[in-house]
């Protein structure tokens, strides 16, 4: 699909952004869509703990918490709140919606048939993951079958603030794009602990080992980032046969090694996610 502005999208619409949830994942999106030139007179952000830093946006526009009925329908509703949350808070979104609102779901494990029920509405269903907050993410989205192009559209541009978008036309797929990208920030920052916790078991200071550690991980994540090679190519790359990656290598690749175990972690996750659905 072709990609245009967050503004480019908005002007043909007069209601506001609704957010629903300004947490970490919701006040990513937040500061996304301000970096992005939109509008702050036309986001509304509903929130019972803000942030200071989400309560200082309403000095640049934001609304914060205004009264009910005073908002009107909006154009978009995006809702950021915790999973198990939602049932208790739906009732109090839906006066929010209209018969053309778009509602953004960045909530794991909740079903669009949910959304739409609890809502109603014109339902896009995503994942992101926490390198949003810093412009890095990679969402997937995926849109019900009433959602428009211009709504799509629309939502492609509100996701897009904080990173890259993907969109799949299959919602069982969620599952597992949950267990791999949503899922996923965590199995590197393990990855970096174990590193470390491997590098004082050899013997270096443990202010030494996190700091190795945590600037290979993410140098290699920054060289993966920029490289058009892929993963398997970039590994060989820095593997000397014969040589001490190649060793440790043999080690991590073993039968019930590395990709084993991480199979069987997508595969938790994958069942971890269904079931959170209902």
């Amino acid at each position: 699909m072709t990609t245009s502005s967050l503004s480019d999208s908005l002007a043909a619409t007069g209601g506001p952004i609704v957010l629903a949830g300004a947490g970490k994942m919701g006040g990513a999106l937040l500061t996304g869509w301000l970096a992005q030139g939109c509008d702050p007179a036309r986001i509304v952000a509903v929130e019972p703990s803000p942030s200071p830093e989400i309560a200082a946006l309403t000095a640049r526009g934001v609304r914060l918490n205004p009264a009910p009925g005073t908002v009107g329908t909006a154009t978009a509703l995006v809702i950021a709140v915790k999973p198990q949350a939602f049932r208790e808070v739906a009732p109090a979104l839906h006066p929010y919606v209209g018969p053309e609102t778009l509602v953004v779901s960045v909530m794991a494990g909740i079903t669009m048939a949910t959304i739409a029920t609890a809502c109603g509405g014109h339902v896009v269903r995503t994942i992101p993951n926490t390198p949003a907050a810093i412009g890095r993410g990679i969402t997937a989205a995926v849109p019900a079958a009433d959602v428009t192009p211009a709504q799509r559209a629309l939502a492609d541009a509100l996701l897009r603030s904080t990173g890259a978008v993907e969109w799949i036309g299959d919602e069982a797929l969620i599952d597992a794009i949950t267990a791999v990208s949503g899922s996923g920030p965590a199995y590197v920052f393990l990855l970096a602990e174990a590193l470390a916790g491997a590098g004082v078991a050899a013997g270096l200071p443990a202010a030494l080992a996190t700091r190795l550690a945590r600037a290979t991980v993410s140098g290699a994540g920054e060289l993966l980032h920029r490289s058009d090679l892929d993963a398997a190519t970039l590994r060989r790359n820095v593997t000397s046969p014969g040589g001490t990656t190649a060793a440790a290598l043999a080690v991590l690749m073993a039968d019930n090694g590395l990709p084993d175990l991480m199979k069987q972690a997508i595969a938790a996750a994958t069942k971890r996610s269904r079931e959170l659905a209902g």
